[in-house]
């Protein structure tokens, strides 16, 4: 990049590096570093291909575009995600939402039919999407949001605020439901699933994640186990468990549903066809 280059061309060259660095969508991921360090829409950059860019606008975008091409998220980058069509704060003090995620939302929301929940907790919350995309869903729900995580519960918090729904959502600090007493008509969790031992498995964005929000322990699936056991104790009758599993975990988990007296088990497939998520009702 020099200092006579144009906004195309400075595109141009950054989704060359990126796509030398394999980044996935490099275009787009190029488009949103650009609008982010211009203070512009993507839409924006199309007007303003011809716009010649001085060395004080290149300089942070060098910067960006070097750690994209290292591999770190670029939700971090940003410093948002879009998610359930809100838009998030997103540090590294959670774990960046997946597209998946959504689709948990999605099923919980369908699930529920014309059973509005009353009360609902996000048990490892993590942004607090999942909490706060249900308490926006369910106006009149009382909502709690759980973390292990100080950090996690601060951003969660901030993203609460933003979203003006501070006053909505009760914050808890806690391993699973060790600090509740309240009872539930809707479970929701997102917990680390992914075993230690499949480390070297994953890629280089998700290591810039939070370990304490991927990793279990050596079967992947010790946090979940855990959950599904003490789930009966906090759920009201009838109340609905809903759960974003690991790969190859569904069968097992639904095994332990059935053991633990769980009924109407669901298993469900993500868009990929991946078995991702369970749905169960107790009582």
């Amino acid at each position: 990049m020099n200092q006579t280059k144009t906004v195309l061309e400075v595109l141009q060259s950054t989704t060359v590096y990126f796509e030398r660095h394999k980044i996935e969508n490099p275009r787009l991921n190029a488009e949103h570093l650009l609008a982010h360090v211009f203070g512009k829409t993507r839409m924006d950059l199309y007007l303003e291909f011809e716009r010649r860019l001085s060395e004080a606008e290149l300089a942070p975008l060098r910067e960006l575009v070097k750690r994209r091409g290292q591999g770190e998220p670029l939700q971090y980058l940003l410093g948002t995600v879009e998610f359930c069509g809100q838009t998030f704060e997103i540090d590294r003090r959670a774990l960046v939402p997946r597209p998946e995620t959504e689709e948990l939302v999605e099923l919980v929301i369908s699930a529920t039919g014309n059973r509005i929940p009353e009360r609902i907790v996000d048990v490892g919350t993590g942004s607090g999407v999942i909490a706060l995309s249900l308490a926006t869903r369910f106006p009149k729900a009382e909502v709690f949001a759980v973390d292990i995580s100080e950090d996690a519960l601060s951003l969660a918090k901030e993203n609460a605020a933003r979203l003006g729904l501070g006053s909505r959502i009760r914050f808890q600090k806690g391993d699973l439901f060790e600090n509740l007493t309240e009872r539930f008509d809707l479970i929701v969790a997102n917990l680390p699933y992914i075993s230690m031992n499949d480390r070297h498995l994953l890629g280089r964005e998700v290591l810039h994640d939070p370990e304490v929000a991927l990793f279990a322990g050596p079967a992947g699936d010790e946090l979940v186990r855990r959950l599904i056991e003490q789930a009966p104790a906090c759920l009201n009758p009838g109340g609905l468990l809903a759960l974003e599993i690991g790969i190859n975990q569904a069968e097992g988990l639904s095994e332990l549903l059935r053991q633990k007296n769980y009924h109407d088990i669901e298993s469900k497939k993500d868009y990929s066809g991946t078995a991702r998520f369970l749905l169960a009702s107790y009582g």
